[in-house]
């Protein structure tokens, strides 16, 4: 049924093949962590030879080309695949690894000189074919980068003279002058976000103030978009350093509330599950939240500020007081100082707060 046409000697064992999806390239992943890709020969007749009547690759006259060879992984590579367009090669080794590179040269890009903090993809033109997103928007040490799969980074920002640290990305906001309704959110080690229109990636847009206290700031780890259908619009939640999340309305570009995830233990991870519920992740713990709707158990009504630990049992504790008239008054006392707390809350934040979430512990 088959016969060999030739047989090509590997410098180390094979442990992993991938075939293009388009053209005849095969790459191969050794135990010495390499990975090699070869252009076999074409198995079409030369249209030029009139002599011709094999083709090269049958006749035993082709080349198998190496097309690039490079070390990819510090163990062995076990895994390879190319992408559905077979634009992209990606590997996986045993040093816990997956890396991408373009299949025709193998090249990885590099876009920052420092460590990466943040990937964001941007979503897919109106004239894509596929409907895949092929760039994105990376931050790295101070500087914001956008990466093209086909054409590699494609621009690289001023230095902000501050860490960028996350990202992420909003779309349909007002069309105004210039801008295009598409925004990337960015944040820094000062405590400030800063907003990039996308299609001009030399210098941020817009600054907007988060976390500042005693003249120094407080790390933005982690951006997540709230869904519309919570915000009230679009509304961006930002994980602090500290250990809070606020949330910031974009357009009026100020923060409207916040909660509590720890009080010592940064927050590192932040999203919103499919039913609109917020999961917040920071040190040893990950907490999951609802949006507060009506009156809380403990009180509170819609829209008010509620910080982690808060919880009924100090109202508990209190039914279960003695009932003389001194620890009535105790009772009373610490009732109106926290109604008073809440109206100072209340105030600060210029009326209720727009939306809150409690904790689902």
């Amino acid at each position: 049924m088959f016969d060999t046409v030739c047989t090509l000697p590997l410098s180390a064992d094979l442990f992993a093949q991938a075939i293009h999806p388009k053209e005849p390239i095969v790459s191969v992943g050794l135990a010495s962590g390499h990975v090699e890709t070869f252009r076999l020969p074409s198995d079409e007749v030369d249209s030029d030879d009139d002599q011709a009547s094999t083709s090269s690759s049958r006749n035993g006259r082709g080349h198998i080309d190496t097309m690039w060879r490079t070390r990819r992984h510090k163990g062995s590579c076990r895994c390879l695949t190319f992408g559905i367009d077979g634009e992209s090669l990606y590997s996986a080794g045993t040093d816990g690894l997956v890396k991408a590179a373009k299949a025709e040269t193998g090249v990885s890009h590099h876009p920052h000189d420092d460590y990466i903090s943040s990937i964001t993809p941007l979503p897919a033109s109106d004239t894509s074919t596929s409907g895949f997103s092929k760039q994105w928007v990376s931050t790295g040490g101070t500087t914001l980068a956008v990466t093209d799969l086909r054409r590699g980074v494609m621009v690289r920002s001023e230095d902000q003279e501050e860490e960028l640290i996350s990202s992420v990305y909003v779309g349909g906001l007002a069309t105004t002058g210039t801008s295009r309704g598409e925004k990337v959110i960015v944040g820094g080690s000062s405590g400030v976000l800063t907003l990039w229109e996308k299609g001009a990636w030399d210098d941020q847009d817009e600054r907007i103030y988060v976390q500042r206290s005693g003249g120094e700031g407080e790390s933005l780890e982690t951006l997540a978009m709230v869904p519309d259908e919570l915000g009230r619009g679009k509304m961006v939640a930002v994980g602090l350093g500290s250990g809070g999340v606020k949330f910031v309305r974009i357009g009026p570009n100020k923060v409207v509330s916040e909660v509590t995830h720890d009080e010592t233990e940064g927050v590192v991870g932040l999203g919103f599950d499919v039913e609109g519920r917020m999961v917040s992740g920071g040190g040893q713990v990950v907490k999951v939240w609802h949006e507060a709707v009506g009156s809380g158990a403990n009180g509170a009504s819609a829209g008010e500020k509620h910080m982690l630990g808060d919880s009924d049992e100090d109202s508990d504790d209190d039914d279960n007081d003695d009932s003389d008239d001194s620890d009535g008054e105790r009772r009373r006392a610490d009732e109106a100082k926290r109604k008073r707390k809440k109206g100072k809350g209340k105030d600060r934040s210029g009326g209720q707060h727009v939306m809150a979430f409690y904790d689902l512990d």
